[in-house]
This record gives structure tokens, sequence and C-alpha cells, in this order.
């Protein structure tokens, strides 16, 4: 009966919060529209010759307005949204924060439906909470390794593009039109950047900024000292593009090397879940002491704890650098 009531507390609760989290979205709509339109009546007409405009992007956190002005003095929220941005997550940090309360949360209760015990179900919703950023941290690194792939052949077709004489900032369009995902998108924005006003050194600092790679770090300091000190830029990037790919061949060698630790980590991680259903479904009374008696909560904690200690150690061991 306990559970019973908790669980349609936190289906109310959840309910109102949502709500009320769409109304002050609402009224700050209205109120940023209303803001917009007002600005654009008092600005004026034209201005000063020599006045320079600067290219700034106002990412709020989060719809309500209070919310976004305390999210905006945490740096790590900061880190949060440009985690979400290099995933390509279209979601704010606020609202990303809430999924993951809400996950932890939903995952807590069915807990305690089960096993009736709160430590545990706060257990259950510290780990069920960092879920939605594991998935944002994979999703990442999914695409920037879409992104490495990809890299050699947009080098190649900007080398093509200036060798035929166009200009390098044209080039860029000619990358953002022909190349596929990633990096459309990313010399998209850069193409934008230096069009709308931005030096092309500021907008290619951007892109490492967006997009942390070596191979990209790379890229731009080659072309920074070309633009400064002169050179042939169509060969410079066709020897990096050759530097890249034998790079990317080294690291696909690691890779078959580190197979077997990869390997091992999955097994480390996936058995015990496994063992613990099917022995659920083959002998529920075997295994029922361990969520029911207060000695095998204990020992589930430790369990998920050292198995989280050995995934860790196990994926420092087969990162290698190349």
């Amino acid at each position: 009966m306990t559970a019973t009531i908790t669980l349609l507390v936190f289906i109310v609760v959840t309910l109102v919060v949502f709500a009320i989290g769409m109304a002050l979205d609402q009224r700050s709509a209205r109120a940023r529209l209303l803001r917009e339109r007002l600005e654009a009546v008092q600005r004026p007409a034209e201005r000063e010759a020599n006045e320079e405009l600067a290219l700034v992007r106002d990412e709020m956190l989060s719809n309500i307005p209070a919310i976004d002005h305390f999210l905006r003095r945490s740096r790590r929220i900061s880190r949060l949204q440009k985690l979400l941005s290099q995933a390509d997550i279209k979601m704010r940090a606020g609202n990303f924060l809430l999924v993951c309360g809400s996950v932890g949360l939903f995952f807590a209760v069915i807990l305690l439906l089960w096993t009736e015990n709160p430590l545990f179900a706060w257990f259950a919703f510290f780990m069920a909470a960092v879920l939605p950023y594991g998935y944002a941290t994979h999703r990442r690194t999914k695409r920037f390794d879409k992104f490495e792939e990809l890299f050699p052949q947009a080098i190649d077709t900007l080398a093509r593009a200036v060798r035929a004489g166009h200009a390098f900032t044209t080039a860029l369009e000619l990358i953002a039109n022909e190349v596929a995902e990633p990096i459309a998108g990313e010399f998209r924005k850069l193409f934008e950047e230096q069009k709308f006003g931005l030096p092309v050194r500021d907008a290619l600092l951007n892109l490492t900024d967006r997009v942390p790679l070596v191979d990209v770090k790379f890229f731009v300091t080659a072309v920074m000292l070309q633009r400064e000190t002169g050179g042939n830029l169509a060969e410079i990037l066709d020897n990096l593009s050759y530097v890249i790919r034998e790079r990317f061949k080294i690291m696909r060698q690691v890779r078959v090397f580190t197979a077997q630790g990869r390997l091992t980590m999955m097994l480390l991680m996936g058995m015990p879940p496994l063992i613990v259903v099917v022995m659920e479904t083959m002998n529920p009374t075997f295994i029922r002491p361990l969520f029911t008696e207060p000695l095998g909560h204990i020992l589930v904690v430790v369990g998920v704890t050292l198995q989280t200690i050995g995934y860790f150690v196990i994926r420092r061991v087969i990162a290698i650098q190349v």
C-alpha cells in the first residue's frame, strides 16, 4: 500500500512540474517576442560607418528565464551544453538535466516497489540518472569517429577546389554541400561565421572548439600558418590528407590489437546482469534474497561498484593514443 501511494505521488508531482514548466515556457516565449519587437522599433535606422558588429551566439540553457539565469553561473552546465552540441543532440542543458532526473526517478520508483528498500532505490536513482549522460558521451564519440573517417575526403575536396582557382572561403561552402555529415554541418557553420563578418582565424578556432580532434587542430594550424606566411595551400592540404590517412590506418590496427580487451570489458559488464535475469527466470527463490535481504543489498551495491571500477580500468588500459 505504501509503495502504491509513493508511485501515485511521484506521478502527480511529475505532471505538476511539467505543467508549470510548460506555462512558464509559454510566458517567457511571449515576453521574448514582445521584447524583440520593441527592440526592432527602437533600433536606429542607420548605424555609424565605423561601428563594428560582433557575432554573438547566445544559447539559452533552459526555456525558463529564472532557471536559465541560475544555470549560466555554473561552468559544468556550460560544459554539458557543449557536450550536447558536440553530440548533435537538439536539447538545452536544463531540459537534459530534467530527463536525467526523470530517468533516475523512474528506476528508483520501480526498485522501490520491487524491494521496498529506500536505500536501494536511492542507489538506483543515482545509477540511472547518469544513463542519458552516458548516451550523450557515446553519441559524441561516434560522431567524432565519423568525422575523423570523412575528414581526409574533405581536405582532398578543399585542395582540389583551391587548385582549381577557388578562394579558400568559397571552397568551404563546396565542402558543406558535397561531403556527408557531420563534416558538412561543421564546415557549413565555419563558412557562415566568416561570411557574416567573423575573421577566418576566429572561425577556424571555433571549429577546433566544436570538434576538439587532433586532425582538426593540424588542419587549422596549417591553414593559419599558410595565410600568415604564404605558400602552396593545395600542396599543404595534400600532405596533411596523407598524414591523416596514415594515422587512421594505425588507429585501425590498434583497434584490432585491443579487441580482446574490449571483449573482456563487455563480458565483465554483461555477464552478471544476464546471470541475474536467468536465475530470476529459472529459480526466483534462489536469487530473491539478493534483493530482499539487507546483506543482499550490500552485495549488489558492492558488485555494481566493483564492476564500474573494472570498466573504467580496462577502458583506460585499451585507450591507446595515436
